[in-house]
């Protein structure tokens, strides 16, 4: 291996640690910034932006990979709007039904929130795992936009500062904006690795995707064996996410089965990738 090949196989790798270490500061800050004053992210307004945010990029991403692909006009219309038309639907109304209180315990006889996370999931997951057009965006599209986007996450981390202020518990707050806060900061650096198109960049991407479903396995089931209701068997002296209070309970209700979804198109977008280059072999 030459020198100018050695250098081209570690640059990546220091890229994507360099990307980690201004991007770790600034989440420290905004940890910081909610914990000293917890009437920023009780009034919902950070929640509510950073949800419209990652929608807008999601919406933004998809319309540029619809353009890489050779779809007509026509045709990549229609599949952008088959997509963000119920995405979009879905955040209204889980952003009403949560301002109302609809997430509740006790506001329905049914578990509200549970299908809220899961519905979406069990309904999209198969729709965008299945589809030849999905696949088609997913060839066209960078595989580092579907990574990168999930910086979000770092929000997350206003689990810690909840707990840190008692108004959640730690045995949910703890994993759940621990491992948010971990899939967001290591999603860029990610992102960096599989740019490079290697398999051992692929390897990471997969590995980070695996990170951020774990995070979501963990906090989900806390969520509901910490949350009143027939699944609870540990019952904290404080509530949890599950009380369904306005604006956390948009993070289960919205946010979680999104960033399944962005996963799971994620790891399908690697298999083909690796495929694609074992075949040019």
């Amino acid at each position: 291996m030459t020198a100018e090949a050695g250098s081209s196989t570690i640059a990546p790798s220091r890229d994507a640690w360099r990307g980690l270490l201004w991007f770790a500061p600034l989440t420290a800050l905004w940890l910081l910034t909610i914990f000293n004053w917890p009437a920023i992210p009780a009034s919902g307004v950070p929640t509510t932006a950073h949800q419209l945010a990652a929608h807008g990029l999601i919406a933004l991403g998809l319309w540029l990979g619809l353009e890489r692909t050779d779809l007509t006009h026509g045709q990549r219309s229609a599949t952008w709007l088959a997509i963000m038309i119920p995405d979009t639907l879905w955040f209204a109304i889980a952003w009403s039904a949560a301002i109302n209180g609809v997430f509740h315990s006790d506001a329905a006889s049914f578990p509200v929130l549970p299908s809220a996370i899961f519905l979406p999931v069990i309904v999209g997951a198969p729709l965008l795992l299945f589809s030849k057009r999905i696949g088609q965006v997913l060839d066209a599209m960078p595989v580092g936009w579907l990574v990168a986007v999930q910086v979000y996450r770092v929000f997350g981390s206003w689990a810690i500062a909840a707990w840190l202020h008692g108004s959640l518990p730690g045995v949910f707050a703890l994993p759940a904006g621990i491992g948010d806060m971990l899939t967001g900061l290591l999603a860029l650096p990610a992102a960096i690795t599989v740019a490079t198109g290697t398999a051992e960049g692929r390897r990471a991407a997969a590995f980070w995707n695996i990170l951020g479903l774990a995070d979501f396995a963990v906090a989900v089931t806390m969520g509901m064996i910490t949350s009143p209701g027939p699944w609870q068997l540990i019952v904290p002296d404080v509530q949890t996410i599950g009380a369904g209070n306005y604006p956390g309970v948009l993070t289960p209700a919205f946010v979680v089965p999104g960033s399944i979804l962005l996963h799971v198109l994620s790891l399908r977008q690697l298999s083909r990738r690796g495929r694609a280059d074992v075949a040019q072999q």
